[in-house]
């Protein structure tokens, strides 16, 4: 993909500990057709020169929330908490989120995910769900999707 100076971006990785690591910030520059573009990332000074296809671009449904506990889906008090999580992360990633309507301890879709709260963005409704990992029964996604649509993590 290419990217024009100015469009939002996220960049994942994995930090020095380890651990994963998202990022956000704006495309400067393209590096000529050699795949690569500088960023300048939020609260850095100085642009960063990554590769294209380590790039995403910001969208209510690339902003996304790996949390480690089973807890956090069993329990419905910190179910509950899990849509104003996200909401953060949104709003980090640049985007402006109003109008999300909680659906209480969420609503279970009979699949192991929870719908947790519904909102509109751009005319196209969207719905807050959180899910285990495939394969990693400790890891929880948090993430948006499209009304009617359905996601699947390995």
């Amino acid at each position: 993909m290419n990217y024009s100076h100015g469009d939002r971006v996220r960049w994942e990785a994995t930090a020095d500990d380890g651990l994963p690591l998202v990022r956000y910030g704006f495309v400067r520059s393209m590096a000529d057709n050699s795949g690569f573009a500088v960023v300048m990332f939020d609260g850095d000074l100085g642009g960063e020169v990554i590769e294209l296809d380590q790039l995403e671009p910001v969208s209510i449904t690339s902003v996304e929330l790996r949390l480690d506990g089973d807890d956090l889906l069993n329990d419905p008090g910190l179910r509950r908490g899990l849509t104003s999580l996200w909401k953060a992360e949104a709003e980090s990633a640049g985007l402006e989120v109003d109008g999300i309507n909680p659906l209480g301890d969420g609503e279970h879709d009979g699949g192991g995910g929870w719908h947790l709260a519904s909102l509109t963005s751009g005319g196209e409704r969207y719905v807050v769900k959180a899910l285990r990992v495939n394969g990693d029964t400790n890891a929880v996604i948090v993430h948006a999707e499209l009304f009617g649509t359905m996601r699947h993590f390995g």
